[in-house]
Parts: C-alpha cells; structure tokens; sequence
C-alpha cells in the first residue's frame, strides 16, 4: 500500500493529460439536447425514413454501410441492457 502511495504523483502526472481531453470531449457530447437541436432530430429522422422508403442505403459503400450497421446495433444493445435495468432482471419482471 506504501508503494502504490509512493506511485501515486506520477501516475496523476500521466493521468492528467487524459482527464483533460475526457473532460473536453464530455462537456460536448455528453449534454442534453437543447431545445433547438430537436426540431433538426426529427428532420434527420425523417430523411432516415424517407431514404429507407426509396432505398437508398443500396448506393452506400460498404464502409457506409459498416459504420451504419455498427451504431444501429450499438443502439438496440443498449435498448436492451436499459430494458434489463429497468426490469432489474434478466429473464422476466418481478411480480
């Protein structure tokens, strides 16, 4: 324990760097939307729909496609795990 207090000044001077750029890039993408970013939400939304409806996504490149596939699936994850939260269960609700 004596040691890991010893280490601990120089491990902060090597942590410091880090928690700044983390804070930096916190402050931005971890807000709220405000209430000005939602009217061009649901304008991206409806885009989204309209470019599904005519099919679109055939023209995409395959890194297009990739980088769509992984964020729809990182979406539905964590509609899942938040599921799963909000039930505090994995199998099925308390009764």
């Amino acid at each position: 324990m004596a040691q890991l207090v010893k280490k601990l000044p120089a491990l902060m001077e090597f942590a410091k760097p880090k928690l700044n750029t983390f804070v930096r890039y916190a402050k931005v993408e971890l807000v709220p939307p405000t209430p000005a970013e939602i009217p061009k939400a649901i304008s991206d939304l409806s885009v989204k729909i309209a470019n599904l409806q005519k099919q679109t996504f055939r023209d995409w490149t395959v890194k297009e496609a990739t980088i769509n596939t992984v964020i729809g699936l990182e979406v539905l994850c964590w509609f899942f795990i938040g599921e799963c939260i909000g039930k505090g269960s994995i199998i099925g609700y308390q009764v």
